[in-house]
């Protein structure tokens, strides 16, 4: 039984800790306030991940320390640099394996499929940080100092996405779904699930080291279409949908952060957002789960 160290326990870190301990591994996760699921094999543990002091002392012995935490959007300049560097701090002196979840914001507006060697070309500050972060954590890598991976994913489509936070309620209950995005644009949608497994595999294969996977995605969608498929796999009425107009979204913006900062990847889906993850498939032998299976999935999670 190997000892893994996971810090957040949001969807991703969730998703993770369970596949490991499936897998027969114990997990030690790390949040704020000791919360997560129950398990025999799950320790949770209330600390702060920008302790680095004790983030290191919690990782000693163990095989990886897998960053899932998500601070709030509008905090991440603020909450983002000590985590970032408790992390760097606790594999360098444990030699624990240091394997990220992140996103795509630093490859900023694409025309084509997006994949891990595409130019990182975003000038936003906030769209730059997580590549930034990456450099660090590769640097370090390629100075022997730590073993480092980081795995990224579009939008979810369980947790923390247009389609479960502001419109799965709505599709369930045959009510109206107003969607702050054009409804008809391709946009890629990852499973928490699949981000899950791409991190564990590069957590515990060191020839994934030193690099970034995306993590298995199925075919584009646009909303719409997503939307519809996801009210027929839970035997939902044909959803009606309306788009928010942009100048609405900016006025709410005023009296919300989380809304406020749609404004900074809005381009994400104004334009098609798709990504190619056939790297992570073709190399790492993983495939997407079942676009239906993870609707119906996130349907369970909506209820609970």
């Amino acid at each position: 039984m190997s000892k893994h160290v996971v810090v957040g326990a949001g969807a991703v870190g969730t998703a993770t800790a369970l596949l490991l301990v499936q897998r027969g591994d114990h997990v030690r996760l790390v949040t704020r306030r000791g919360t997560g699921p129950q398990h025999p094999d799950i320790e949770p543990i209330a600390a702060d991940a920008t302790d680095a002091e004790r983030l290191t002392e919690l990782t000693k012995g163990a095989a990886a320390l897998y960053n899932c935490a998500s601070p709030p959007y509008h905090q991440w300049f603020t909450d983002w640099p000590p985590l970032h560097a408790a992390f760097l701090t606790a594999a360098e002196r444990t030699g624990a394996v240091l394997a990220a979840m992140s996103n795509l914001y630093g490859y900023g507006p694409s025309d084509g499929p997006i994949t891990p060697q595409t130019p990182i070309a975003a000038t936003h500050p906030k769209l730059l940080l997580r590549a930034r972060m990456w450099d660090d954590m590769l640097a370090a890598h390629q100075a022997g100092r730590i073993r480092a991976a980081e795995v990224r994913a579009s939008d979810y489509i369980e947790a923390n996405s247009l389609l479960s936070f502001m419109i799965g309620n709505a599709v369930l209950a045959g009510k109206r779904a107003y969607v702050p995005a054009p409804l008809d644009v391709p946009h890629s949608w990852t499973s928490v699930h699949d981000c899950a497994k791409t991190l564990v595999r590069v957590g515990t294969d060191e020839r994934a080291h030193g690099q970034v996977w995306f993590a298995p995605t199925n075919p584009a969608l646009t909303v719409r279409q997503l939307t519809t498929r996801f009210a027929r796999v839970n035997g939902a009425s044909t959803p009606k949908l309306t788009s928010i107009p942009y100048p609405v979204l900016w006025a709410s913006g005023l009296f919300s952060p989380l809304i406020k900062e749609l404004r900074t990847t809005r381009y994400q889906f104004t334009r098609s957002f798709i990504i190619d993850s056939s790297a992570t498939t073709g190399a790492l032998g993983l495939q997407p789960i079942p676009l239906d299976e993870a609707l119906r999935d996130t349907a369970a999670r909506l209820h609970r």
